[in-house]
């Protein structure tokens, strides 16, 4: 199995080290600096699913996808596994590269948010490209090393494009048999929407106010922030039509608090630590496309529209607005 992750940032060298441990082949494409770090130190992973040393003769690290020959028997899979604000920048260059132009490369979105799929949708076959929710947090320690440092649940990979996922069975498997539980799903929108409300109601909140998820959770003030969120969320959701696993907010957020939240308690959201390294944040693909789908559909979202805003008065007082990152 021949597999590119286009961007070695956490989650890229996570679910990369991953399949390097089930043995398939991988590239990592990413910027200049992580390329030498990679190519000089090789990859680590450590953290809760134990620790994985991979030479640097174990895989492939390129700065751009056009620098990679034709693989023999093709590209089975890209995972992009950049920050959602980079979406455009990553469909265009993989539009562009000649290992993806075959119809058998199916494009893997491992990013944050909503809104990922249409962007690349408008440059392929949208049966090609996939979805994959990540409820496993990964922290990036050096540009070769890794720490996984809670699990919710299993990597859950499917089509929103209503495409046969039987063909992801051999990429869910190989995450799955290098460490990190993974399963292909035919009901991935449900499964975005309720990352979309996990994330929303936890990592704007825990950025600006700088904690960890079960400080949120302990908190009768970030609670009832916490609630109007979920309720917003459940509103613009299913005023676009769309649904996920639980009929009402209620029922949600009383598994978030009972069964979702504890296990990730101790974890500090990315969002957090972008903030913390003056890096731009996702927050437009959480909180921001709340907003624009409730203002899209006539769905007031105020809680939503303000911790979009007081991430943005962060990202400016760090420099973050003009980053760009993976």
């Amino acid at each position: 199995m021949n597999v590119i992750v286009f961007g070695a940032g956490a989650v890229g060298l996570g679910v990369g080290s991953c399949l390097v441990r089930a043995g398939a082949w991988v590239t990592f494409v990413d910027r200049a600096g992580s390329v030498r770090y990679l190519r000089e130190h090789g990859l680590r992973r450590s953290g809760i699913f134990g620790e994985l040393e991979i030479l640097p003769e174990g895989f492939g690290v390129v700065e751009r996808i056009e620098e990679m020959e034709a693989q023999r028997g093709g590209v089975d899979y890209v995972l992009v596994c950049t920050k959602s604000f980079d979406s455009p920048a990553a469909a265009e260059a993989l539009e562009h590269a000649a290992v993806c132009r075959d119809e058998g490369c199916r494009i893997v979105l491992f990013q944050n948010g909503w809104g990922n799929f249409e962007v690349f949708a408008e440059r392929f076959e949208p049966r090609r490209v996939f979805s994959a929710r990540v409820i496993t947090g990964f922290q990036r320690i050096t540009p070769g090393h890794v720490d996984v440092t809670v699990h919710a649940d299993a990597i859950r990979i499917g089509s929103l494009a209503g495409a046969e996922v039987g063909p992801l069975d051999e990429l869910a498997g190989a995450i799955a048999e290098g460490g990190i539980p993974a399963e292909v799903t035919p009901t991935i929108e449900r499964d975005l929407w309720a990352k979309m409300l996990y994330n929303c109601c936890l990592n704007p909140l825990g950025a600006v106010l700088g904690v960890n998820y079960g400080s949120l959770g302990e908190a009768e003030s970030t609670r009832a922030i916490m609630d109007e969120i979920a309720q917003e969320v459940f509103a613009v959701m299913q005023a676009a039509g769309h649904r996920t696993h639980w009929p009402t907010a209620e029922r949600f957020l009383a598994d978030f608090y009972g069964r979702m939240l504890p296990p990730t308690a101790a974890h500090e959201s990315s969002m957090l630590q972008d903030l913390a390294a003056g890096r731009r944040t996702e927050i437009d693909a959480m909180s921001g496309a709340v907003v624009e789908l409730g203002e899209r559909f006539g769905v007031a979202t105020p809680y939503n529209r303000a911790m979009r805003e007081l991430v943005r008065f962060k990202e400016a007082g760090s420099g973050g607005r003009g980053a760009i990152g993976s």
